[in-house]
């Protein structure tokens, strides 16, 4: 197993169970230690001790991530145990869904503080230290769907673009300082928020990606840990998105 995170410090947020907790066990995996964040406490918890049975040592935080204050609060608290944050996975979002017409403004403002204000304000509280070292890797998790539009979930679809926004933005922005940002924008993935969703709507979907199936979480994850690697020393600015051939672009 290679150490490509050894000595780094990564936080993940919305790592407590999901993608979030696969790259988490990845990259302690690859010797990082771990800042495990999720609003639920217990899920936090668990996922604390399963990331310390790979021998990784680990800083826990329970906190809504649209909290901006709380949760930059004890981003804080991390970077101090620490002494430094050197990834951050924008990781943290909700699956509310509704057509246009059906979405009330609190599910519209939810969806927006999870996704696009939850990542941008972790990582205005990251940032500072990444520029102090001139060093640092960003990755945020869009979605298919905020590449290419879906008929349903308008809202989420708007969230996700945004995020490929900021990502672009950021690329630039922090560019001279040596930081790194990136974009995983998952297909098709089987998750807690997919599976409720049943086995009919599963086998329904999986007739349209042209690779015939969903993928596992870790399918999505590898892509994330590369992307925060120093393989990836000279990518930034950019999105991949493992979706089994549902969406080909850019060729």
């Amino acid at each position: 197993m290679s150490k490509d995170f050894e000595s780094k410090v990564v936080l993940i947020t919305g790592s407590g169970r999901g993608m979030g907790l696969v790259d988490a066990l990845l990259m302690a995996e690859q010797g990082a230690s771990i800042v495990i964040h999720d609003i639920d406490a217990e899920l936090a918890s668990n996922a604390t001790d399963q990331v310390k049975a790979k021998g990784a040592e680990v800083f826990t935080i329970a906190s809504d991530i649209s909290d901006v204050a709380d949760t930059q609060a004890k981003i804080s608290q991390a970077e101090a145990h620490f002494g430094r944050i050197d990834v951050l996975v924008n990781n943290a979002g909700i699956g509310l869904g509704g057509k246009l017409e059906e979405v009330s403004e609190e599910t519209f403002e939810r969806t927006m503080d999870v996704h696009v204000k939850g990542s941008f304000f972790a990582t205005q509280a990251v940032v500072p230290g990444m520029k102090a070292r001139k060093s640092g890797a960003i990755v945020n998790i869009s979605s298919i769907w905020g590449m290419t539009g879906h008929d349903s979930d308008s809202q989420y679809c708007g969230a996700k673009a945004a995020l490929l926004g900021l990502t672009k933005a950021w690329a630039k922005e922090f560019a001279p300082w040596n930081i790194r940002v990136n974009a995983v924008a998952p297909g098709c993935v089987l998750t807690d928020m997919t599976i409720i969703k049943g086995q009919d709507y599963i086998d329904d979907r999986a007739k349209l990606i042209p690779m015939g199936r969903w993928a596992q979480p870790e399918e999505m994850c590898h892509a994330v840990v590369y992307l925060a690697s120093e393989k990836a020393s000279f990518i930034t600015g950019q999105c991949i998105s493992p979706n089994g051939g549902d969406t080909i672009v850019g060729i």
